[in-house]
């Protein structure tokens, strides 16, 4: 998601200061702050940060359809046998109190 990302030591990092990198990051660049060559730290814009959780979130529900649809076996159990199977009817919850 970060494949375009600007890499920056954290030295490159201390000279900018933090008011450049977060202009850079408000004018669109996604920043990644490295040590010996490894990333440590991400610096992106709030919007771009939102992007990356809409697409999280997209993606956990791609792969909650694909596990349903890969393991559906198509056999449906009712709601009167699954409040049976927890000692329930129907009439049974209706006396019980609402949660608050």
């Amino acid at each position: 998601m970060l494949d375009e990302a600007r890499e920056l030591s954290v030295t490159e990092a201390t000279q900018r200061g933090v008011a450049k990198l977060m202009a850079e990051a408000e004018g669109g660049a996604d920043l990644v702050v490295t040590r010996r060559h490894r990333p440590i730290a991400a610096v992106v814009s709030f919007r771009r940060l939102a992007e990356l959780e809409e697409t999280l979130a997209d993606l956990q529900d791609l792969a909650l359809v694909l596990a349903r649809a890969a393991t559906d076996s198509g056999r449906r159990t009712s709601l009167d046998d699954v409040l049976v199977a927890y000692g329930h009817t129907r009439e049974s919850l209706a006396t019980l109190p609402d949660a608050e």
